[in-house]
């Protein structure tokens, strides 16, 4: 496959930004990382500096692999990772334009990688439990109807890739957020710090300068795992439940 790649290089985050055009040619086994990886050994041979992009495990778990591929959040592949679509998605001749996550508590660390640590910040404010040291107990000693299982489970497969904010036109983060309380709220472990999870995890969101959910579902349509905007309905009724029976000072 003969490809051209119109690609986002930026030296730094407080570099201008532009569009660099680059042949390359690849396999439709390949996945895109690796088709990127075959552009940068070429670049290296030719003395140029290569695509700085962020990638970790590269099946899909990590989340790291954050592009915007032809204006979509890790590409034309529903419910996939960057990591894990296929160049056969593509035909031979195209033009693919990729691009950072843009969002502005997501600056661009250099070219393709973003910071997002952001999320980091949020999950330091409520995306823990409280554990006893010493032996585990026993899970079954726990019961859990299987609904409310299956919903925390459903939630708990986000993996915190930021693709909710690159497609919402408000860059907002009430999707990850709402995974975050939803499956530590929904369970026993998570219920001692249950009062105060969603307040401190909303407010450290609106402190990150994320933008504000309009209800347009384009999270959920851009989510590799699928997650469901239902948890931002739970999540919301959550917040306002014990805004008022117990403000929390965040």
């Amino acid at each position: 496959m003969n490809l051209t790649l119109k690609i986002w290089r930026q030296n730094g985050p407080n570099e201008k930004g532009r569009i660099e055009s680059y042949p390359v040619e690849a396999s439709e086994h390949m996945s895109f990382l690796e088709m990127l990886d075959v552009l940068n050994e070429s670049l290296v041979a030719k003395g140029e500096e290569p695509v700085v992009f962020d990638h970790d495990c590269r099946e899909g778990i990590c989340g790291a692999c954050s592009l915007v591929i032809n204006g979509v959040p890790h590409g034309p592949e529903k419910a996939t990772t960057t990591c894990q679509l296929h160049m056969r998605k593509f035909k031979d001749g195209d033009t693919i334009f990729i691009e950072p996550w843009r969002a502005k508590a997501f600056p661009i660390i250099k070219d393709l990688m973003v910071d997002r640590t952001a999320f980091d910040r949020i999950i330091q404010k409520g995306g823990f439990i409280s554990a006893n040291t010493g032996t585990a107990p026993d899970a079954n000693e726990i019961p859990i109807s299987k609904t409310i299982a299956d919903d925390a489970m459903d939630a708990a497969q986000c993996i915190g890739c930021g693709a909710c904010v690159a497609a919402c036109k408000n860059a907002s983060a009430m999707l990850f957020v709402s995974a975050k309380v939803s499956h530590l709220n929904m369970l026993p472990q998570g219920k001692p710090e249950a009062t105060r999870r969603a307040q401190a995890m909303v407010a450290q969101m609106d402190n990150e300068a994320f933008g504000n959910c309009t209800n347009q579902y384009e999270c959920e349509a851009a989510c590799p795992k699928e997650i469901p905007v239902k948890f931002i309905a739970r999540m919301n009724r959550e917040y306002l439940a014990t805004s008022i029976k117990e403000p929390v000072k965040v």
